[in-house]
């Protein structure tokens, strides 16, 4: 039986207190990596999460606020987690944000806002984890975009954009590190549930998307939590400068009308 092992690794996961993120976090520490818990403004969701890692695991957790859009701040994280848990071995960029905007109306700040922390911060952290890889033999960075790396929606022209360069980004990022033994791909959610948007989904209607999504149903944090898992363990050694999308075959079902005749019965 095949079975993640990621006893010895260290992880950095951005945007680590809440949601997708600490589901990654839990998820690498039940594979036996040590954690770094990087948050934003979440101090005491991300030191709970310490604990319980701790605890739930037995592997070391540590936690850090740093802005991944800061170049200074992003420096001193890694200094940290360079003297906490002595080297790392799997960057997540899971760090992002949004904002729904009429793209007339959108102000320049808000635009370089959404810029800045999903695609300036996955670049800042990767150059400094790649740096440290580099000396330590190799590593993995996975980066966690949307299906809107490639979907467009109304509303959301910063934040598709950012996800669209993203994409690129790692695809450019795994040609230049592939000799250096670093693994670098994307891994695009769908509909995912988390507790931040669980009631957004209601409101909207919960029955609409599991119409929409061939599988039926909405994606949940473990589904991502999973992939991650497995793309940063050496199961996945040669998976390389790709993109991953987990969606239930979301963004496949533009054409939603079935022309196809009733099935035959004998």
């Amino acid at each position: 039986m095949l079975q993640i092992d990621l006893k010895e690794k260290k992880a950095l996961v951005t945007g680590g207190s809440m949601g997708i993120g600490a589901e990654i976090c839990k998820q690498l520490a039940n594979c036996g990596a040590d954690v770094f818990i990087n948050y934003y403004s979440n101090k005491e969701k991300a030191e709970t999460l310490v604990k319980e890692l701790d605890e739930a695991y037995g592997v070391k957790a540590v936690c850090a606020g740093a802005n991944v859009a800061d170049s200074k701040q992003v420096k001193e994280m890694f200094l940290k987690m360079d003297n906490e848990l002595g080297g790392i071995d799997i960057l997540v960029n899971n760090a992002g944000t949004e904002s729904i905007h009429h793209v007339l109306d959108m102000e320049e700040k808000e635009w370089d806002r959404v810029m800045n922390t999903n695609l300036k911060g996955p670049f800042l952290c990767s150059q400094q984890a790649a740096q440290r890889m580099e000396l330590s033999g190799g590593g993995v960075i996975i980066n966690i975009s949307s299906i809107h790396d490639v979907v467009p929606r109304k509303g959301l022209i910063h934040y598709c954009s950012a996800k669209a360069g993203l994409k690129m980004f790692s695809k450019c990022l795994s040609l230049e590190l592939a000799d250096k033994g670093i693994r670098v791909l994307s891994i695009a959610p769908g509909a995912i549930e988390t507790n931040m948007n669980r009631e957004e989904i209601g409101k909207f209607g919960k029955d609409k998307f599991e119409k929409w999504i061939p599988q039926g149903r909405i994606g949940e944090v473990s589904d991502v939590a999973n992939t991650v898992a497995f793309m940063a363990s050496d199961l996945a050694s040669y998976v390389n400068g790709t993109d991953i999308y987990i969606d239930g075959a979301y963004m496949n079902h533009t054409i939603q009308y079935d022309p196809r005749p009733p099935r035959r019965k004998d």
